[in-house]
């Protein structure tokens, strides 16, 4: 007989007291949950009930196996429902967390597309320049860029930056252009407010070398988009990712300088908490969004 409708018959003698109702909840005769209690009992070589005409209870050992095997039914019973979970239509809301330049010029531009897939999906995306807790905070999932620093999240790569140093052909008319590395520390810079070494750049020299660069300018944001602009007036040199920048450059409104430098390549990635298994809307929009972004970056954005 088969050892899980063993088990399964036996703890629902337990739970119900008798045969006749554990019958009736496993839609079997009488005499089959008897056979395949003792078929049990006998395959065990110990008695795991008391039998009287009166009543039903369990014996010692029956008592021990019974809280071993109840673990093992509830096991056994998540399993089936996270299948039965994972092939059903993905529905429900999402809460989103994205950086602030990545989520207006990317991430926003594909939610048509995929809420118009997922018409039972509902998307709450949270724009913010801070790593959130995604569990204390209540995140399904979260865009991070740059390296991964907790480790005990679950991550998909969905495309790679470039970091470039970037001004207007403007500006460089009439300011001259860098050639290496110390001369930036006669240009005005644009810098991001939410970097941790204050109004400075952290770039990479040719030889492998961190450089921080200090040099004043007119503007200190904590949005790419406005640094962008920015360096588009021609109020200063920016240091960007090609997510922003791409477009720009294209068109001849920005260009690229000091191209002998090592290429700063930063990750993009979707972090979701882990877990025993996805639920299907979460893995509907990171699958979706490994699709939107398959060919993108670090450069052809």
């Amino acid at each position: 007989m088969d050892r899980l409708t063993e088990m399964e018959a036996f703890a629902s003698v337990v739970d119900l007291g008798g045969f006749t109702d554990a019958a009736r909840k496993m839609g079997l005769s009488k005499s089959a949950i008897s056979k395949h209690v003792s078929s049990l009992e006998a395959r065990l070589g110990a008695r795991l009930l008391n039998r009287t005409t009166r009543r039903v209870s369990p014996t010692e050992i029956g008592l021990a196996y019974y809280d071993k095997a109840r673990q093992v039914l509830d096991d056994a019973g998540e399993a089936d429902a996270m299948v039965t979970s994972m092939q059903s239509t993905p529905r429900g809301s999402l809460r989103l967390s994205a950086t602030t330049d990545f989520g207006v010029n990317h991430i926003s531009k594909a939610l048509g597309a995929f809420l118009n897939r997922y018409p039972e999906i509902n998307v709450n995306m949270v724009l913010s320049n801070r790593n959130v807790d995604l569990l204390s905070e209540g995140f399904d999932l979260a865009i991070r860029i740059g390296e991964m620093q907790d480790s005990s999240l679950r991550a998909r790569k969905l495309a790679e930056t470039n970091m470039r140093v970037i001004g207007s052909p403007k500006y460089f008319q009439d300011n001259g252009v860098p050639k290496r590395i110390d001369d930036l520390a006669q240009h005005k810079l644009l810098h991001f407010s939410n970097q941790s070494s204050g109004n400075s750049w952290k770039i990479t020299s040719s030889t492998g070398e961190k450089r921080l660069i200090r040099a004043g300018g007119s503007l200190t944001v904590n949005d790419g988009q406005s640094l962008l602009q920015a360096a588009e007036a021609g109020l200063g040199i920016a240091y960007l990712p090609s997510f922003l920048y791409h477009d720009a450059v294209e068109v001849g409104r920005l260009k690229a300088v000091l191209p002998d430098l090592p290429v700063e390549q930063l990750g993009i990635h979707v972090v979701y908490p882990p877990g025993l298994y996805t639920q299907p809307k979460l893995r509907a929009f990171i699958d979706f969004l490994v699709e939107h972004f398959k060919g993108k970056g670090p450069e052809s954005w």
